[in-house]
């Protein structure tokens, strides 16, 4: 029979809990440097250390941490920064590339930083290209405790079958010295997975907008991105924020990331907040091109958009696909996901009201539609794996007869990372578009038998349109059809510019043009 606790001692225990709660030493600092001298006090060295570093693009970068560690610790050498790019030049962890702080980079995305670049194809950097949904739930497992995972992104690929050069050699030879290693690789109901194992950092750097005394989290719009991921992976996590409250001012509903994963908060002094791109919406009457898109670009944007279907969740990259939202068919309504954390992303912004914490996974300024929301990068490509984005258009360098598509990188040339690409298109079940040029500026051919570039995925692609035609793409059975002709071409000028056989619709060929 149950028996309730005296009186006396039910209010002890219950003014020792109050005393314990009330008790709770401030996480806050009064500085980077001091927040950073108690994190390295926790390791034998400052040296090799393994630094997981939130952000996406200069969105929700942890500025004012980053800027100590050049400033205050130049000891710290030889660190690995987990982070899904590295900032530019000069800013960001561009700082720490340029002052030779950093060994080895682990991320997704090279971007416009040129310094990072040049390091990396010099031999001066280590770089471990990683899918970007990849780099998330690698975060994301390390900070769960689970130690490895399986994921569809990138099978058939190099990343999976290993050989990729993570660092070249010093001497100018362009001679690969270390390649990264084949993963294993495991089929679940017919689909070829890849192992990954999950990172752990030494120390975590990320930027939330508000904080309290315990380090709970709050995050603002598009910020939020990779930093919740990257403070739960490392071993001491730094909070950097713009403002801090006392505890009990945020509501428990409201916290983005619980205090238990944060051991010390800071308030940013640096806070530049710098935009890669501000783009605007282009005022009424101001003579702007709005929706205006013309030739073999128009073309294949109208086209585009006729994949479009009411409701669709989609993901659109960067260039001809993002325009192809501008044409939306009669009384179709979707939502539109972009990957690096916002799902119902509206237009540019109006002229002087671009938000650094608002924008798009092609770093443009962007505003959300009414009922949109906004998540963490490991949330993002939980969506994009499970197929809950049914539809990715994107571009590509090259496509072939398979369905094979390589967009991401030109050995010992170009080298901008994968980014999410190979996460979206190797989602099973996923549709998947591509839009390009039919042949390259310099007239090669773009459509083939086999990419001569490294995949982005492997048997992927269901649909290819052009500025010339529409393929259909069989990925189970490998081969083409021509399904649509622009206006004015020929079969015979489609065999011309595509550097393998395809198929030919029964009947009359459709005009892509048409409605």
């Amino acid at each position: 029979m149950f028996r309730s606790l005296p009186s006396k001692l039910l209010a002890f225990q219950t003014l020792n809990l109050n005393r314990s709660f009330s008790s709770s030493p401030s996480k806050v600092r009064s500085s980077a440097a001091v927040a950073l001298n108690e994190a390295f006090s926790t390791v034998p060295s400052k040296s090799n250390l393994t630094f997981c570093v939130g952000g996406f693009g200069l969105c929700g970068i942890p500025e004012t941490l980053i800027s100590s560690i050049a400033a205050d610790f130049p000891e710290v050498k030889n660190m690995t920064a987990v982070s899904n790019n590295a900032g530019v030049d000069g800013f960001g962890l561009g700082k720490l590339l340029e002052s030779g702080q950093v060994e080895r980079m682990i991320s997704s995305y090279v971007g416009e930083n040129k310094t990072f670049e040049k390091m990396y194809l010099g031999g001066e950097l280590a770089v471990e290209l990683t899918p970007q949904g990849t780099l998330a739930e690698r975060l994301r497992s390390g900070g769960a405790g689970i130690p490895a995972f399986f994921t569809p992104t990138a099978a058939g690929t190099v990343i999976a079958d290993g050989g990729f050069p993570i660092k070249y050699k010093s001497d100018g030879s362009g001679d690969v010295e270390i390649k990264s290693e084949p993963r294993e690789t495991r089929t679940f109901n017919g689909v070829e997975y890849v192992m990954e194992e999950a990172i752990t950092g030494d120390v975590s750097l990320v930027k939330a907008w508000k904080a309290d005394t315990r380090g709970n989290l709050v995050f603002r719009g598009t910020a939020r991105n990779f930093n919740p991921d990257c403070a739960r992976a490392g071993r001491f996590c730094i909070a950097e924020v713009e403002e801090i409250v006392e505890a009990g001012e945020i509501s428990p509903d409201d916290v983005h990331l619980p205090g238990v994963f944060v051991d010390r908060v800071v308030k940013a002094t640096d806070n530049e907040k710098r935009i890669e791109q501000v783009t605007e919406r282009a005022e009424e009457g101001s003579g702007g091109s709005g929706s205006v898109v013309t030739g073999g670009r128009g073309r294949i944007v109208r086209r585009a958009a006729k994949e479009f279907k009411d409701g669709m969740y989609v993901n659109l990259g960067i260039g001809i696909p993002t325009m192809a939202s501008n044409f939306l068919p009669s009384g179709v309504r979707i939502e539109l996901q972009s990957e690096n954390g916002l799902m119902g992303m509206g237009p540019f912004p109006k002229k002087g009201s671009a938000d650094a914490d608002w924008i798009n996974a092609g770093k443009q300024t962007v505003t959300p539609v009414p009922g949109a929301s906004t998540f963490s990068s490991s949330d993002s490509f939980g969506m994009i794996r499970s197929c809950k984005v049914g539809l990715t258009i994107l571009g590509g360098m090259q496509v072939s007869s398979n369905g094979d598509l390589a967009n991401w990188i030109i050995p010992g040339k170009m080298v901008k990372g994968m980014g999410g690409a190979m996460d979206l298109v190797g989602a099973p079940g996923s549709r998947v578009v591509v839009t390009m040029e039919h042949v390259a500026k310099d007239g090669t051919k773009k459509i083939m038998r086999d990419c001569s570039l490294p995949l982005t995925g492997k048997g992927v692609v269901d649909l290819i349109i052009t500025d010339m035609c529409v393929f259909k793409c069989d990925k189970k059975n490998g081969g083409l059809t021509l399904i649509e002709l622009a206006k004015g071409v020929t079969v015979d000028d489609i065999k011309e510019n595509t550097g393998c056989e395809f198929d030919v619709v029964e009947g009359d060929i459709p005009l892509m043009d048409e409605e």
